[in-house]
């Protein structure tokens, strides 16, 4: 096997000696890189982003902002990383000449003080900058309207969303994004979308008596698990990458599934919809394109967008954790997941999936391959995430609906709940409450205090049970006011 080896700017280099759980932004900053700084080490201010060449979903390459602070370096094994040091245009010596389009935007307009968040900036702005269906609107111009979180040249500012700003202030940022124009025809990196990018590598890199793993095939990595059941699995590392450095653990070995073929299909079939459990939500996003509601709705509340861009629905689900926002969503829709191990493949009802805190259904050497959504789809949905920030915040409570009505009428409802339990649940009683009841004022009333009553809420620091149960209440009767506004004439 070909020792493992990363693109950095242009130029290879092997990651040998670095340890196994050696994250991107130390690779870099030990090879003098430090544009790419570590801020929190949680990926939650973006000051470490770096761009990476990832299979695109409307060309055959696209540029994806990352947090380099929660990726093993061993995870891109074969790939190609841009930082804020390699957008520039360097000159015979290599040393960068020319600003970046976005650089110099930044630049001219004040966008930086400190200077430490802006490499972050410059490489989040430059994926956006590169997206390829980024288009301009005249009539968002003034920044105003319904258009008030995308610039003229079609710039969608939650691509910023995962980075923090500690002095300079956001306006002279946010006018360095809506200023940029669009890649030149000789721009090396726009040219570059439009090859493939590299192959996943089969991957088995151990430093240390430690080891980092990336099967080439789903037999395989099935293999592997039933062979190794102490290796911690991961995708996109976004949860795993925080144990490493807030809590400074270390696995012996580590078994990455982001890449693996099986794991990455998005399938629309007549009676159900079924989602590679390795794609990252941006790309579930983007493929989806609305086609289910409620997930369109649950992403742009779902972290940040750098989150978003190596995040996946079975590590969401593979945690276990009762405030991950996708469960609630996913009960909603009577989802189901197809676990895969040796011995064969079985699909289990997310509802009878989680068995306590932080525990499942899924046995020692198992994978979640894929969730299923059945069709059709519930007409009216919502999901309600309550949290101290509007964005990129974990939630106090997460509430998600799925309604049948007919003719004045809940046919059916689902409700799935996040952040009252041990786990997330059904709110069964409730949606009991609701179907074979016309669906009027008096009807959500009575729902909404059979909802205050779900769950086990408990007191901690986001939130205390008392507010949590006046949220769930709150929740519904919220879903009822909208779904009953007058339409205007």
């Amino acid at each position: 096997m070909v020792a493992a080896r990363i693109t950095v700017n242009g130029k290879e280099t092997p990651i040998s000696p670095a340890p196994a759980h050696t994250t991107v932004l130390d690779f870099l900053r030990e090879r003098g890189l430090t544009g790419t700084k570590e801020g929190c080490a949680e990926g939650e201010c973006g000051a470490c982003s770096v761009l990476v060449a990832r299979p695109g979903v409307d060309r055959p390459t696209d540029w994806v902002a990352v947090n380099a602070c929660l990726v093993p370096v061993a995870a891109l094994d074969g790939q190609e990383v841009v930082t804020s040091e390699g957008l520039a245009t360097a000159d015979a010596s290599g040393t960068p000449a020319v600003l970046h389009p976005v650089q110099e935007e930044m630049a001219v307009r004040g966008g930086s003080q400190c200077g430490f968040c802006t490499p972050g900036f410059i490489c989040s702005m430059a994926s956006e900058y590169y997206r390829p269906d980024r288009c301009a609107h005249a009539d968002r111009a003034d920044g105003s309207g319904s258009g008030s979180e995308h610039g003229p040249n079609g710039f969608d500012l939650h691509a910023l969303s995962g980075n923090l700003c500690r002095c300079t202030g956001y306006r002279p940022i946010r006018d360095a994004a809506y200023a940029v124009g669009t890649p030149t025809e000789d721009d090396p990196l726009a040219q570059r979308r439009e090859q493939s990018p590299p192959e996943p590598a089969a991957t088995a890199y151990t430093q240390d008596d430690s080891a980092f793993l990336r099967p080439g095939t789903l037999a395989d990595a099935v293999r592997l698990l039933r062979e190794r059941p102490d290796a911690v699995v991961v995708a996109g590392s976004t949860d795993w990458g925080v144990e490493v450095n807030i809590r400074s653990r270390r696995a012996n070995c580590v078994v990455a599934v982001d890449r693996l073929p099986e794991l990455r299909a998005l399938h629309v079939g007549s009676d159900h919809i079924e989602i590679g459990a390795a794609q990252t939500l941006t790309e579930i996003e983007r493929r989806l394109d609305g086609a289910v509601p409620l997930l369109a709705e649950l992403f742009p509340q779902f972290a940040s967008r750098l989150i978003r861009n190596s995040a996946t629905l079975g590590g969401n689900l593979g945690t276990g954790s009762p405030i991950g926002d996708s469960p609630p969503v996913l009960l909603a829709l009577e989802a189901s997941l197809v676990l895969a191990d040796a011995d064969g493949e079985r699909e289990v009802p997310l509802c009878d999936y989680f068995t306590g805190y932080r525990q499942s259904v899924r046995r020692p050497g198992e994978l979640i391959r894929a969730v299923r959504v059945p069709l059709p789809l519930s007409p009216v949905t919502a999901f309600h995430k309550i949290a101290k920030r509007r964005f990129d915040d974990i939630s106090s409570v997460a509430v998600a609906f799925a309604l049948d009505i007919e003719d004045g009428t809940v046919r059916k409802a689902r409700i799935g709940l996040g952040g009252v339990a041990a786990t997330p649940i059904r709110a069964l009683a409730t949606e009991a409450a609701l179907e074979g009841e016309p669906w009027t004022e008096r009807t959500a009333e009575a729902a909404a205090r059979v909802l205050r009553a779900e769950g086990t809420p408990m007191d901690d620091h986001r939130a205390s049970a008392g507010y949590r149960t006046a949220m769930l209440g709150q929740s519904l009767l919220k879903l009822y006011a909208r779904t009953t506004e007058a339409v205007p004439s």
